[in-house]
């Protein structure tokens, strides 16, 4: 028997889909940290965020489970596509709610908090990762849009523009663009990434 953490994703999917609990697991603990970060690029918000990743599981399960999975091979640019949807879900809601600004035009949601790590290598890690997110939401919309669903969510041009409904030119143009947008702001800032 194979060792559960060397199946492929379409071995753990169809396991999963027998009764194995294991096999989900896998699936989850493989792609979780590319899923939440694309997930959190773009809501920018680490609850928001967290809230999106538990949706887009459920969701990938009930389609699992209800046998609507389209077996295509490729688990990671479909659950990218399924929280991304969530995502743009949420900011639909979002444009319908009051923003709360405090008295120095603050967004109230800007003052939530990250939890500090003791290990030094990770501290840097984190703050690289924070240096280059913050670079990243400075970006026009677009393209932070495709930057974070080809760097984080491992999606092709072509699925990129699928998503977004534009050209597979016009995906390719955005990310070129955020990525001489990024290269300028290191240069400017002078920044010294690891």
């Amino acid at each position: 028997m194979q060792i559960i953490q060397q199946r492929s994703d379409s071995e753990l999917i169809h396991a999963f889909i027998q009764g194995d609990e294991r096999a989900l697991e896998t699936l989850v603990y493989r792609y979780k940290d590319k899923l939440y970060t694309s997930i959190y690029m773009l809501v920018k918000d680490k609850y928001i965020a967290e809230d999106i990743f538990q949706d887009a599981f459920l969701k990938m399960i009930r389609t699992m489970r209800d046998g609507r999975y389209s077996e295509q091979g490729k688990f990671l640019p479909w659950a990218i596509r399924v929280a991304h949807n969530l995502c743009m879900d949420h900011f639909r809601k979002v444009k319908q709610q009051v923003q709360v600004l405090l008295p120095d035009g603050k967004d109230i949601s800007d003052l939530i908090g990250t939890s500090d790590y003791n290990a030094s290598d990770r501290i840097e890690t984190r703050q690289t990762n924070e240096s280059v997110r913050q670079l990243i939401e400075a970006l026009p919309e677009e393209q932070r849009e495709v930057i974070v669903l080809r760097m984080y969510g491992d999606l092709s041009f072509k699925e990129i523009a699928d998503m977004t409904s534009v050209s597979i030119n016009t995906a390719l143009g955005r990310m070129r663009y955020g990525l001489i947008n990024l290269r300028k702001m290191i240069q400017d800032r002078q920044m010294v990434l690891r």
